[in-house]
């Protein structure tokens, strides 16, 4: 019997995995517009409901910023706030997006498993049409995205993992999961799929392939 390697499933996280992000740009943009100097509950270990109900597409954008205004006594207009909450967003690097095109040029499924927002994804969306002329965003890159704000769940719950392994028909034990929060891992970790916890200064392009080469599943 001869046993052969199987290619991993590579099941990516967004944001501080593909897109680069700092979240204390936000804190302190939105800061700005506090007359009190308040900071918002919001960063990669914690965040208040407000931003759960966000991410789950149980608020529009206009009911974010309006809660954004009453729970923090914010002051800016749609506009500014929209900025303040994008200024975590930095750059896409040119070289992750050659990665993932190689890997799925080898015959890896990928797919996209990120919390996000309708605000975010609009600004993102953008910017990858304007750098790297992609038309539905980083959809264009990967087989499959799976947004919180679409599914109505978000990660660390196990509903939405169950979610995008259901959907793309992939076993646990036979995927990657590419991640930089730790909480997140240990979902992953427990309901079986192997993990790379990208904890920086670890980036996709240096951890990745020796994740995959590392990968041990092998079938009949």
């Amino acid at each position: 019997m001869t046993l052969l390697r199987r290619l991993p499933n590579l099941l990516f996280d967004f944001g501080g995995v593909i897109i680069n992000i700092n979240y204390q740009l936000t804190l302190e943009a939105m800061r700005q517009f506090s007359a009190a100097g308040s900071t918002i509950e919001f960063n990669q270990q914690h965040q208040s409901d407000l931003f759960d109900r966000m991410e789950t597409g149980r608020l529009s954008p206009a009911e974010f910023r309006d809660g954004l205004r009453q729970g923090y006594e914010l002051t800016g207009t749609d506009e500014e706030l929209d900025a303040a909450w994008n200024a975590m967003l930095l750059d896409v690097p040119a070289d992750r997006l050659a990665l993932i095109s190689e890997l799925r040029a080898q015959g890896h499924q990928t797919a996209l498993l990120s919390n996000t927002n309708h605000i975010h994804i609009e600004e993102i969306n953008r910017r990858l049409a304007t750098t790297y002329g992609f038309e539905h965003g980083i959809a264009d890159a990967l087989d499959r995205v799976f947004y919180s704000q679409e599914v109505g769940l978000r990660k660390p719950g196990d509903d939405i993992f169950h979610h995008a392994l259901r959907e793309m028909n992939w076993k646990p034990e036979e995927t990657l999961f590419i991640e930089d929060s730790f909480q997140h891992i240990e979902t992953a970790r427990r309901l079986g799929l192997q993990t790379l916890h990208l904890a920086p200064p670890l980036t996709l392009t240096e951890a990745l392939p020796a994740a995959i080469r590392a990968f041990t599943p092998a079938t009949a």
